[in-house]
């Protein structure tokens, strides 16, 4: 246990302002990260030893204001409420000051222990801006340090603020904002009713009452629960009744206007622009980015890098992981004389977790590219560029990061969602990002059209594949958000932020912290996924079966053949075991359960079989179809499977087609559904999607055998 005093703070910020990067420069690597309780918006937090203390720091997340609009703005104000830091750093971009005081104005009406950081005051010298900070000081009732978290200056004297303000050294005078004559009657009239209530205290009661006076349903919903409602709703009524007789508006537009012109005030008093204002690096990127012919070539080329980046240089990486987990399970299996044993460890835990850890790579370089662009400015200009396309199908502009990222996975697709406040553009969104075809996909389109098209043809088959996942994402997303999500939507409105070029610290430390989280929530998900698999694709065993191998094997050793051929028959012999142990298995008894269901898209049971064990990855249909087949582990590039295919004539084109459209869109791996319920929160949303899911799964293969039957 630390014997050093301990300090917490929050620190809160608009987007862009470089909370973030200041939280990473004060904390470095004594950092966490999860989520806050109830909602799925990360939570991160770090300390710093700093003389006899040892201040605990908060993230909380960007936010513009303290309105109960947004998840976050909620989640900002209730952390201050129920947990009541010590200090709060309220971190101002300083070349953008007067937009960023609004926060401020809020946080001054919340009586918080405030200390303000004027961030980016690097920039604020070399624009040649002029802040009077002593008068803004003055004006505010708390102290302002400049820093710079980027040249990691200011950062010592933020600390001693800190500590200063907390041992009482450094007075915080919280300063009131003056309101109109009537709406500050009307905020002392409904402090003084608030004061009646004891159960209120841990709430700032003129804080309170102004919420109250602004119509703030959170507010309204907390304080009618009291007695004192009563006499509370009449003094609002009147409020409303005097300032629109005054001023032909409600108090919440009195106090909106107010607060601006506080603001303003401010500006005039503390803040000089140089006279001639020149044309900045930002403006003239923006010229070309944000051009109508060239903006949307120029995204979608900077998303091809990323999406190369990832998937290029991943893929040696994973390759590399996939190898020494293969090499590990060869080591260990011989370790273990007990079957089953060996093949818990070996198929079920060892497997599950290279599961996970081989897409670890590509998690990392797609969380470096999509905090690069963030932090340098470049996505807020991504959202802006494709947000008319995507709004016609009711989606936002942010969206189109995470469905491009589907190609690749699903889990870190659905995780990138993150950057969309609404929930129901969240929702549609994840809920859409599974029938985007992912790397899994992959070798199954492979081996079913290089076994039943030519070369040519095959390529349109996939292209074909390809188009229709995304068409019925689209569709799909229209639908929801024109029914079941129709209630809410976040408004496109888009800062523009100045062009930064970021801290590959701060950049590498936000890829760090989204690694971790994936380890968290898909690590234990798929290794639980991936055991449950096996035990249903191992389970019942059928022991005449086992026996029969026995002797089978026994028989083999005793011939006069020499040692390579005996391999190759005792191989042969495993695979028929295998293959027929597989039916027997309760995987296979669901295969053969399912096939009057799956029948009519032309599959049998041991296409429901794949099917089924493909739930934990995609790729395992084809192993799956190789053991049926009796040829042990295979792969897409499979000759001999191809050939078996070609010849079974339960398989035709037909089915060949049926059956990609299917794996396209019924459920994705269980890894994918588990971080999809974390991202979402419940049960109850994730089921609707599986069974939209399944359904458009069938009937899209339904339409596509009979046609394809017709047509081939």
């Amino acid at each position: 246990m630390s014997s050093l005093k301990e300090v917490k703070v929050a620190l809160a910020g608009n987007p862009n302002c470089g909370k973030s990067s200041l939280f990473n420069a004060l904390t470095g690597s004594h950092q966490r990260v999860g989520n806050f309780s109830g909602v799925t918006i990360e939570k991160y937090e770090g300390y710093v030893d700093y003389k006899n203390y040892r201040i605990r720091f908060v993230d909380l997340p960007g936010t513009y204001s303290l309105t109960a609009y947004s998840p976050e703005e909620l989640v900002t104000r209730n952390y201050l409420i129920d947990e009541a830091p010590d200090i709060v750093v309220n971190v101002i971009e300083g070349p953008n000051l007067e937009r960023n005081l609004l926060l401020t104005t809020q946080l001054m009406e919340m009586a918080v222990d405030l200390v303000v950081a004027l961030n980016m005051f690097d920039e604020v010298q070399a624009q040649g801006i002029e802040i009077d900070i002593k008068q803004l000081q003055r004006l505010l009732g708390c102290h302002i340090v400049p820093t710079s978290a980027k040249k990691k200056q200011g950062l010592d004297s933020l600390l001693d603020h800190v500590v200063r303000v907390y041992e009482g050294d450094i007075e915080v005078k919280k300063n009131k904002l003056a309101f109109r004559p009537e709406v500050d009657v009307a905020i002392e009239k409904v402090t003084a009713l608030l004061s009646h209530e004891p159960e209120l205290d841990k709430y700032n009661l003129r804080w309170l009452a102004i919420k109250l006076l602004e119509n703030d349903k959170e507010v309204y919903n907390v304080v009618r629960e009291y007695p004192v409602w009563v006499k509370i709703e009449l003094a609002l009524q009147q409020a409303m009744q005097e300032t629109g007789t005054v001023y032909g508006v409600d108090p919440e537009i009195s106090i909106t206007e107010d607060r601006y012109a506080f603001i303003r005030g401010a500006m005039q008093e503390c803040m000089r622009h140089p006279r001639e204002k020149k044309q900045s690096v930002t403006d003239y990127i923006d010229l070309v980015v944000l051009n109508r012919a060239f903006g949307l070539p120029i995204f979608l080329f900077i998303v091809w890098i990323i999406f190369h980046m990832t998937f290029t240089l991943g893929t040696p990486m994973m390759d590399g992981l996939d190898f020494l987990f293969g090499l590990l399970a060869e080591n260990v299996a011989p370790l273990l004389p007990n079957d089953t044993l060996r093949s818990v460890l070996v198929d079920g835990i060892i497997a599950g977790v290279g599961g996970v850890l081989i897409f670890l790579p590509n998690i990392i370089l797609l969380f470096i590219g999509l905090s690069f662009l963030e932090a340098s400015g470049y996505m807020a200009r991504a959202a802006f560029v494709v947000d008319k396309v995507m709004h016609r199908f009711g989606l936002h502009g942010k969206s189109f990061i995470p469905m491009i990222t589907g190609f690749g996975c699903s889990i870190p697709a659905i995780m990138a969602t993150r950057t969309l406040k609404s929930r129901s553009d969240r929702l549609a969104t994840i809920m859409v990002i599974p029938f985007m075809s992912c790397g899994a996909k992959l070798p199954v389109y492979v081996l079913l059209a290089g076994a039943f098209f030519t070369p040519a043809v095959a390529a349109n088959v996939m292209f074909g594949i390809y188009m229709l996942g995304i068409v019925f994402g689209l569709f799909s997303a229209l639908v929801m958000k024109k029914t079941l999500l129709r209630s809410e939507s976040e408004p496109f409105v888009m800062e523009l932020p100045p062009y930064r070029w970021p801290s590959l610290r701060s950049v590498l430390v936000q890829a760090k912290n989204k690694a971790m989280m994936y380890l968290k929530k898909a690590g234990t998900i798929i290794l639980l996924a991936v055991l449950l698999i096996w035990t249903f694709s191992n389970y019942p065993r059928n022991p005449e079966l086992d026996a029969g191998l026995e002797r089978q094997i026994a028989s083999i050793e005793q011939t006069n053949v020499d040692e390579k051929q005996k391999d190759l028959a005792i191989m042969e012999v495993e695979n028929r075991v295998n293959a027929a142990q597989l039916e027997y298995s309760l995987a296979g008894r669901a295969g053969k359960f399912l096939e009057p269901v799956i029948r009519p898209l032309g599959f049998d049971w041991r296409i429901g079989v794949a099917l089924v064990t493909g739930l934990a990855a995609k790729e395992v249909v084809v192993s799956t179809m190789g053991t049926i087949y009796s040829l042990g582990e295979t792969d897409e590039t499979s000759a001999e499977l191809k050939t078996i295919l070609k010849r079974d004539p339960g398989f035709s084109k037909a089915t060949a087609l049926s059956l990609m459209v299917f794996v396209l869109l019924y459920i994705p791996c269980v890894a994918a559904v588990g971080v999809m319920k974390k991202e979402i929160g419940e049960w109850k949303a994730v089921a609707f999607y599986g069974a939209y899911a399944l359904a458009a799964a069938w009937i899209f293969s339904f339409i596509t055998y009979r046609l394809a039957n017709l047509l081939l």
